[in-house]
């Protein structure tokens, strides 16, 4: 990287890195740095009378600085919070040799680089629990500024808002906005409590493939890749569902997986192509237990996290005790749309659909008819916890068929705050049955649906040695870390969410610049001075620009012969 395309903080601490690389100063040290406490734990522990805490050693990221004259303050931040430190010249310094504070400390040291303090916890005169340093070395340079956030009055300014920043930039969001850590801490927790609900019970957890010749289980778009030594074509797996069944045929009673799932689909606030799924098989049980078993789940994960049972979720507030509301599918439909659909067929669907405005195409299938009323005119109304259960066959390829009423399976899915979290069923376990709704999809897919399942014949075979009664469910853990934690988007609760590729502007090529006359060494100063298009040249004035660009030749140390003043008038003209 050339110095021209460094900003002129990013020179500085490259100056500052050199420095203390000539004083003999490692700015990237190997060796294992022993901390023995947190800052929180400092916050929290410390006590004064005794005193404790008399022999500490903390690292962390140097977050501000007082600068002052033999004696300074600064602020590091850990994993757990901000602590101030105290350090002194004669106390760093005892010899003779005052270079590590006077130099180093106070000159070469930035916002944003990582030390590591040994010393003693006190309180000072304005109350405020700090270490004063002993001894103090650095771990890491930071050669690239910090966003400057400033907080006066309890108000902050200048914060590192934006967005798009956020998400690109994670690892700087993480530093900044330390509260955004929060977010993940409890994504971690709320998995955790899962884990442990489903090993007390003695469910085990497995891991299924993610590169798959056929991609099963959900109705997606799948991405594609190539194996080369095979020379197959393989799927990024929309589901881990039919691989799960095939252990509960192998003799596991109770299985699960959290998986990365894939879908090439649409991008929103609540759709991510790569993204996170809880999947669990109990053999010898029904939707209706595992209705009971997902409450309790989610019951337990909100108390957990919040203490309590009722959370706020954007302005409303959803209370997640047991038990949640129950209604089936066609119930729903007759309450938001005034018609009773339980007996139609395809073109009976279609009539209601342009009655009430749902768009459709000649593409879709009952089910997937069927899917877009409810979607579009009942899905958002369910706000708190609900259950809508007994869906048409069409919809549901894996899901047994109703006992009472073989127009229906015995399936639920669990609305909150008019979106599905999760999707369970009683598992279809009929071989001969499945095959045939797998060759439904398949009539689905020659029809242009291209979210129809794949058939998976050795799925099928494995049926057929014969499946005990399951249930399974599988959750959004993505979805559900949004309720869990107020967050509106899926990007707040991806470390590192897809994201558009990065814009860059637009450049001329080199060339038209020459054309100009303007001499190649001028055509990268006048680019990086942000004139990126000849077109912008137009309207500046050429004195202007004689006087920026000796500016920014002294300024940058480029060592350039300075062009004439005459030459930059006849560039622009």
């Amino acid at each position: 990287m050339s110095n021209m395309e460094l900003s002129e903080q990013e020179l500085i601490r490259r100056a500052s890195l050199q420095k203390l690389r000539d004083l003999g100063i490692n700015p990237y040290p190997a060796n294992e740095f022993k901390n023995n406490v947190t800052a929180n734990q400092i916050l929290t522990t410390f006590n004064s009378e005794i005193p404790n805490l008399q022999e500490v050693v903390f690292a962390g990221r140097l977050m501000s600085q007082r600068i002052m004259g033999k004696a300074s303050f600064g602020e590091l931040q850990d994993e757990t919070g901000r602590i101030q430190i105290y350090v002194t010249r004669d106390e760093i310094c005892p010899g003779e040799d005052k270079t590590l504070y006077n130099e180093v400390f106070k000159k070469l040291f930035d916002i944003g680089d990582i030390i590591g303090v040994k010393g003693y916890v006190f309180i000072t005169q304005m109350g405020e629990t700090t270490i004063h340093v002993k001894e103090l070395v650095l771990l890491s340079k930071s050669i690239r500024p910090l966003p400057v956030v400033k907080e006066k009055e309890g108000k902050t300014f200048d914060a590192f808002t934006d967005p798009e920043q956020r998400y690109r930039q994670r690892y700087l969001d993480l530093i900044v906005n330390p509260h955004v850590k929060e977010v993940f801490l409890k994504r971690t927790k709320m998995i955790n409590q899962m884990r442990e609900m489903f090993n007390e019970r003695g469910y085990i957890e497995v891991e299924t493939p993610i590169l798959q010749p056929i991609p099963g289980g959900a109705a997606a778009r799948p991405f594609m890749t190539h194996h080369n030594a095979l020379n197959i074509q393989l799927y990024l797996r929309v589901a881990n569902e039919l691989y799960l069944k095939r252990l509960i045929v192998g003799g596991f009673e109770g299985v699960y997986e959290f998986s990365k799932d894939f879908r090439n689909e649409g991008m929103d606030r609540t759709h991510n192509p790569e993204f996170t799924v809880m999947e669990i098989y109990v053999a010898y049980k029904d939707y209706n237990w595992m209705m009971d078993f997902t409450e309790e789940m989610i019951e337990r994960v909100a108390l957990a996290l919040n203490g309590k049972t009722s959370i706020p979720v954007g302005d409303k507030e959803i209370d997640f005790k047991r038990p949640f509301k129950r209604i089936t599918m066609f119930e729903a439909i007759r309450e938001y749309t005034g018609f009773d659909i339980s007996e139609m067929d395809e073109n009976a669907l279609r009539d209601v659909c342009q009655k009430i405005g749902v768009e459709f195409d000649n593409t879709m299938g009952k089910g997937k008819l069927i899917d877009e009323i409810f979607g579009e005119k009942c899905e958002g109304h369910y706000i708190q916890p609900t259950f809508i259960t007994d869906y048409p066959v069409e919809m549901s390829p894996l899901c047994k068929k109703h006992r009472s009423n073989p127009e229906l399976t015995e399936r639920f899915e669990l609305i909150v705050n008019g979106k599905e979290l999760c999707n369970a069923y009683s598992e279809l376990n009929d071989p001969i049955d499945q095959l045939d709704r797998f060759q439904e999809q398949l009539r689905l897919s020659e029809k242009g649906d291209n979210e129809a399942m794949f058939i998976d014949m050795d799925f099928v075979r494995a049926l057929e040695y014969g499946m005990p009664p399951t249930s399974g469910m599988g959750i959004g853990i993505d979805r559900l870390t949004m309720l869990m934690t107020n967050s509106v988007s899926i990007q707040d609760v991806l470390l590192f969410p897809q994201m558009k590729p990065e814009k860059r502007a637009e450049e001329d090529p080199a060339e038209k610049y020459l054309e100009l006359g303007i001499p190649a060494e001028w055509v990268e100063v006048l680019m990086k001075m942000g004139y990126k298009k000849v077109s912008q040249l137009k309207d500046v004035k050429p004195g202007k620009l004689f006087n920026d660009l000796c500016g920014f030749n002294k300024k940058n140390q480029l060592g350039l012969l300075n062009p004439v003043a005459n030459d930059v008038s006849n560039w622009l003209n």
